[in-house]
C-alpha cells in the first residue's frame, strides 16, 4: 500500500523537474537564439505571422498561446520547427499564388496615445478623415484597400510603382488631416511577392514582410523592400538604402529603401 501511495508523488516530482527544466532561463535562452539562426520568420507566433486558418498557423497560435503564461523551451523548439517547415514551403512555391502582388501597409505615428487623451468619438472622427484620404490615394492608383488594422490599413496592387504612388499621395492627403492638437503623419511600407489569396484577404510571408517593413520606418517615411525597388523606374523616384535597417521578424537579408518622387 505505501508503494502505491508513493508512485503518485514520484510522478508528481518527475513532472515538477521537467517542467523546470523546459522553463529554465538558460535553457530558453538558447532555444531562442537556435531560432533566430534558423531560416524564415523568428518571430512566428505572434499575432501579424499566425493569422489564417491553414494548420500550420493554427497550431503556430496554440504554441504561442502556451507560452503567454509560462515561456518555454519546448515552445520555443515548436515554433522554430513550424518556421523552418514553412520557410522551406515559402522556397518551394507551397503556399504562394500564383501572381505578384504589390502589398502597403500605412499607419499613423503617435495616433494611440493621442486617442486615449481625446477618447473614442474624436479618434473615429479623425480616423474616419483619415479612412477618406487613403481610400482615394489607393483608388486613384488602382488599388484596392484589404482591411482597416486600427489606425493602419492593408491595400493591394497590381504592381510596385501603384502602390509607392499610392503611399505618397496618401501621405500628403494626411498630413492635411488634423484634430485636438493632433497632427496626422502617416508612415508606410511596400513588398512585393506572391501572396496567398484566401476570399478577400492575403496571407503568408509576403504579407509579413510587408508589415514588418512598415513597423521600421520612421514617421513620414515610405519604405520599400529591395523586390519592390526593384520595380520602379530610377528616374521617378529617388532611393536610399537603409543600411541599419531593424525590423522584428524580417528576413536578415533583405534590403529596405527610403523612396521618394522626384518632383
Amino acid at each position: 500500500m505505501a508503494e502505491e501511495q508513493g508512485a503518485p508523488k514520484k510522478g508528481k516530482a518527475a513532472l515538477a523537474r521537467v517542467v523546470q527544466t523546459d522553463t529554465n532561463p538558460q535553457l530558453l535562452k538558447i532555444a531562442k537564439w537556435v531560432r533566430s539562426r534558423l531560416p524564415g520568420d523568428s518571430e512566428l507566433g505572434d499575432a501579424l505571422s499566425t493569422k489564417g486558418d491553414e494548420p500550420s498557423l493554427v497550431l503556430a497560435r496554440r504554441l504561442s498561446e502556451l507560452g503567454t503564461e509560462r515561456p518555454s523551451a519546448t515552445r520555443e523548439i515548436g515554433l522554430g520547427a513550424l518556421q523552418v517547415w514553412q520557410a522551406l514551403s515559402e522556397a518551394q512555391g507551397r503556399g504562394r499564388g500564383e501572381r505578384e502582388v504589390a502589398i502597403l501597409f500605412t499607419d499613423l505615428v503617435e495616433f494611440s496615445a493621442w486617442a486615449l487623451e481625446v477618447g473614442d468619438d474624436a479618434a473615429l472622427d479623425l480616423l474616419r478623415r483619415i479612412s477618406t484620404c487613403e481610400d482615394a490615394a489607393v483608388t486613384a492608383n488602382g488599388g484596392r484597400v484589404i482591411k482597416r488594422l486600427g489606425d493602419g490599413m492593408m491595400a493591394a496592387f497590381d504592381d510596385a510603382e501603384s502602390a509607392v504612388r499610392a503611399a505618397h499621395e496618401a501621405r500628403q492627403q494626411v498630413a492635411t488631416v488634423s484634430a485636438d492638437g493632433y497632427q496626422a503623419r502617416l508612415r508606410a511600407g511596400i513588398h512585393l511577392g506572391k501572396p496567398r489569396k484566401i476570399g478577400g484577404d492575403y496571407l503568408g510571408v509576403d504579407v509579413n514582410v510587408a508589415a514588418r517593413v512598415a513597423s521600421g520606418a520612421k514617421p513620414g517615411e515610405i519604405l520599400v523592400s529591395g523586390p519592390a525597388c526593384e520595380r520602379l523606374d530610377e528616374t521617378a523616384f529617388d532611393r536610399k538604402r537603409k543600411r541599419r535597417f531593424k525590423a522584428k521578424g524580417a528576413p536578415k537579408e533583405l534590403e529596405v529603401f527610403a523612396v521618394e518622387a522626384v518632383t
